[in-house]
């Protein structure tokens, strides 16, 4: 079984390297940065924009605000930023998130940083793009308990919010509305992007970037096949995969189909040293075991422990530029 299991990620591995380029390297142009690919990786670049949501200055600048405002929860003292801390790498460092009177919820708080690169959002996959990604938990009962209507009444009640979203929605005659929120938070997220990490720099020409350590867990990283699921510039297909860790039925929670039973999204490895704990229940607290664990249940690969140290030296090496967010001051009432 773990033989068959293995050698269908290698195969998977393989198609998705010729799909991205078997050769040494390549590039692409997106807006002002360059994506340089070598084999199954590739440096990240700006997030991918949604045609329906334009990203503008002002729209950035509303978002940034809505993301820290506490005042979008039915309790007054839970943001976006909450559990998606900028300061923790986009997380909250929790096993399992804190929300509405202190409930636990029973997923960890995946990262913000390069969410815009996925489609499927949250663990589940259950939402689709960032806006929509938005809506969740500002409504859920157990996150921040606001249901939309009242969250559009909260805002409008703040008489400093009205000018910041008519720059950021001009010509609309009633531009505080659910939508319009979540679009905002949306563009504000879209920013939220960490370039220049230490493959980003070894992908564009300076091979000193990497140590030789960090070198031989890349591609023992390769070769064992973690790029069937980790590859490209997030270094995630964003599909949504079996992980048959835990109790929790993944995909299956939302479509009640037996076939999506323990399906989910495949997570960033970027800053993923910066995450943990790991994994969608939070029920590992190392890097190391998290490593092992993959290897072993996805793969069917039993690692050594110089090759599990290898990957791990890798694995650390993607921390990028963190984005340089100043807390708001909010508008007053």
């Amino acid at each position: 079984m773990f033989r068959r299991t293995r050698m269908m990620a290698l195969v998977g591995a393989l198609v998705l390297v010729m799909a991205v380029g078997c050769s040494s390297s390549s590039t692409k142009s997106t807006g002002q940065l360059t994506e340089v690919r070598q084999g199954s990786f590739a440096t990240i670049v700006a997030a991918p924009e949604n045609p329906d949501n334009p990203t503008t200055p002002e729209k950035v600048e509303l978002g940034k605000l809505l993301f820290f405002d506490p005042r979008l929860s039915s309790s007054g003292v839970i943001s976006c930023a909450t559990c998606h801390n900028l300061g923790l790498a986009g997380t909250d460092r929790l096993p399992t998130s804190i929300g509405h009177g202190f409930q636990r919820t029973p997923r960890n708080a995946p990262t913000v940083l390069n969410a815009a690169f996925f489609q499927n959002q949250f663990w589940d996959g259950r939402a689709q793009g960032l806006e929509e990604q938005a809506k969740g938990p500002i409504q859920a009962e157990a996150e921040m308990n606001m249901p939309a209507d009242m969250a559009v009444e909260r805002i409008k009640s703040i008489k400093g919010y009205h000018e910041y979203f008519e720059k950021a929605f001009p010509g609309e005659e009633d531009p505080i509305t659910f939508d319009n929120i979540v679009k905002a938070i949306a563009a504000f997220e879209r920013t939220l992007i960490t370039p220049n990490d230490a493959l980003d720099r070894y992908l564009r020409g300076d091979k000193n970037a990497l140590s030789p350590q960090a070198i031989r867990g890349m591609e023992t990283f390769e070769r064992i096949g973690c790029t069937s699921c980790h590859a490209g510039p997030a270094l995630s297909s964003g599909a949504m995969m079996k992980f048959d860790w835990g109790s929790d039925p993944g995909k299956a929670s939302w479509t009640n189909n037996p076939q999506d039973e323990k399906f989910f999204r495949v997570q960033t490895l970027r800053n993923v040293s910066l995450t943990g704990p790991y994994f969608h229940d939070g029920s590992v607290e190392t890097l190391e075991e998290a490593v092992t664990i993959m290897a072993r249940v996805q793969l069917g690969y039993e690692l050594t422990d110089q090759e599990r140290d290898d990957i791990v030296a890798f694995l650390r090496s993607l921390v990028g530029e963190m984005p340089q967010v100043e807390v708001p001051v909010l508008p007053a009432e």
